[in-house]
């Protein structure tokens, strides 16, 4: 991954270039357009000739942007005929202002049709897949940054706000872009409307335990009695926690509180340069095995249930796996949500991982350092970035309408630091070089691992959608655990199909699929139910907690006493405060 800035101006800057640099420097392409037109039958880079076609359709649309512009404004110009019946499906056009006046009508159409034409120029070029996908994320982002709606001059629906407005759209649009220039990044929901203990995460619990990495939280009782084995949720550590516990009628955990289980959560740290030293083993020891232990010690069980989502269940796997290896037994069952254990599809992600990337990172900050959430943050955007970033360009900064409150958009915007040699490990052994489904390839913890020797039963959760961890790759953590396992596919994306509450009734999952390594053939087999997944997770979540013992009266207990209300403060540290 490339580094970026947290600049907005500099980020939409970036975007507006569109990955041009992975197209080469103009002086190489020059000659290998030379060398193709003067008939050589082969240049010495056997891209050049793409790459050399692929700059000049970008100068072309460049040129036709700014020909457009100026076509706009010729009181001349009467109904034309558009040169190309692009599809209408497109929301940034959705609007009639588009279609009223044929001027914009052309320039939409020949736009799209422009796109069309050069996403399928990378399409049709013989490259190894891992090469095409990167010139695939390279163009879009380039023809999603010159679309037409980005641009004030160029879309009628901005300019007739304006009119309407008396110009104070403009006006309210620069001090939206002034307030993201002061945070740093592109605003995707009103964050004024939300607090971290008061709005989100208000499921009431205390702090028990904490060190330098993390707090663990126990969750207070809603029914007199609850089951023996308690639950410890493992969230992802580039993110806030609060993911599970967004607001009461979408919080995971207050559900399955609700459900009689006693729950911990960790809550990691938003880590600061007196963490930068941080490994991907102290992140097992220091982190998820000591969680486990801390709720062992607090319920009295002897075993504990565990669920990891996202990178958290990757981080819960390998823990178990180290422990198995130590032969300590102290888990019941884990649940995996969006996770990926083997690495060898990761979908457009792992186009931009590349071993210059990474031995990059590793030498800037694989010693010591901060991976800045920020631009983990804008990398995952940029893969959505007419839905995550070039939406509220145009919303905001051109039309000046601020963007609505969204509880989970606003948690995205929570970003947290990585230590950088934490992530280093983790960017290397998992997407570049996909270690962690070797038995024995990776050694943490002074333990050669093992995947296979996670001998619990597991649940793995996928979502249909999800652009970050594809679900046939979740599926394949299937063929890696020993134990038997239960996959749950449910619809929508990376977030929204994970926080799917029972009570919306909303959406559909697939279960009971055939048995075997092909991801298509137990879909095929699958029956779908409608609504959350949430409950076929709750009824076997049942099954491995044991029986019903009195609820917990206090928090903690002598050795891990209280020490401060739910949330904790590690939640509520910001970027800002930890450089």
């Amino acid at each position: 991954m490339g580094t970026t800035s947290n600049n907005p101006a500099e980020l939409l800057a970036s975007l507006l270039k569109g990955g041009q640099s992975i197209f080469g420097n103009p002086t190489a392409t020059n000659d290998a357009a030379s060398a193709a037109g003067s008939g050589a039958s082969s240049p010495s880079d056997p891209m050049s000739v793409f790459i050399a076609f692929t700059q000049q359709m970008t100068q072309i649309q460049q040129h036709f942007v700014d020909q457009m512009t100026g076509f706009r404004s010729d009181p001349r110009i009467e109904s034309t005929t558009p040169p190309t019946t692009a599809k209408d499906s497109d929301k940034r056009f959705a609007a009639e202002a588009w279609r009223n006046d044929p001027r914009f009508d052309l320039l939409r159409r020949t736009y799209l049709g422009y796109s069309e034409y050069l996403q399928s120029a990378v399409e049709s070029v013989p490259l190894d897949d891992k090469t095409k996908a990167q010139m695939r994320y390279g163009m879009r982002q380039l023809v999603d940054a010159m679309s037409p709606s980005n641009f004030f001059v160029t879309n009628p629906e901005a300019i007739q706000v304006a009119i309407e407005t008396g110009g104070q759209s403009l006006v309210q649009g620069m001090n939206l872009f002034l307030e993201d220039l002061a945070k740093g990044r592109v605003s995707s929901t009103d964050e004024k409307s939300y607090e971290v203990g008061k709005d989100v995460a208000t499921t009431p619990g205390a702090v028990i335990f904490e060190n330098d990495l993390m707090q663990v939280i126990q969750y207070a009782p809603t029914t007199s009695t609850v089951r023996e084995r308690p639950l410890l949720m493992i969230p992802p550590c580039i993110n806030k926690f609060y993911i599970l516990d967004l607001q009461p009628n979408n919080s995971l955990v207050r559900y399955i509180v609700a459900q009689g289980h006693t729950v911990f959560m960790v809550s990691w740290r938003n880590i600061g340069s007196e963490q930068g030293h941080l490994t991907w083993d102290e992140y097992l020891e220091q982190g998820v095995m000591q969680a486990i232990d801390v709720a062992l010690g607090v319920s009295g069980a002897a075993k504990v249930n565990t669920l990891g989502f996202c990178v958290g269940g990757t981080l819960l796997a390998s823990a178990i796996a180290v422990m198995r290896a130590r032969n300590e037994d102290k888990v019941a069952s884990m649940t995996l949500l969006t996770t990926m254990l083997d690495y060898a599809d990761t979908g457009e992600i792992g186009a931009l991982v590349t071993e210059q990337s990474v031995a990059a990172r590793e030498a800037a900050i694989g010693g010591g350092g901060l991976m800045q959430g920020k631009e983990l943050a804008f990398t995952f955007s940029s893969l959505r970035a007419n839905d995550l970033i070039w939406q509220y360009v145009v919303n905001g900064y051109l039309k000046g309408k601020a963007p609505p409150a969204f509880d989970m958009l606003y948690w995205n915007a929570d970003t947290t630091n990585l230590p950088g040699p934490m992530f280093c490990w983790y960017i290397r052994n998992t997407y570049l070089e996909n270690n962690l489904r070797v038995p024995g390839k990776t050694i943490q913890c002074g333990e050669a691992v093992n995947l296979s020797l996670v001998d619990v039963p597991t649940f793995v959760y996928a979502s249909r959608e999800d652009h970050i961890v594809p679900w046939r790759t979740a599926f394949a953590s299937t063929q890696l655990l020993s134990h038997n396992t239960t996959f749950v596919l449910g619809a929508s994306g990376h977030i929204a199909g994970v926080i799917n509450p029972a009570s919306k009734n909303k959406r559909n999952h697939w279960v009971a699929g055939a048995a075997g390594p092909d991801p298509d053939r137990w879909l095929e087999s699958a029956r779908e139910v409608p609504g959350s997944w949430w409950p076929e997770w709750s009824t076997w979540l049942r099954e491995q907690a044991g029986a019903e013992v009195p609820a917990p009266k206090t928090m903690g207990n002598p050795k891990y006493p209280r020490i401060e209300a739910a949330p904790g403060r590690y939640v509520k540290e910001k970027d800002s405060e930890t450089r």
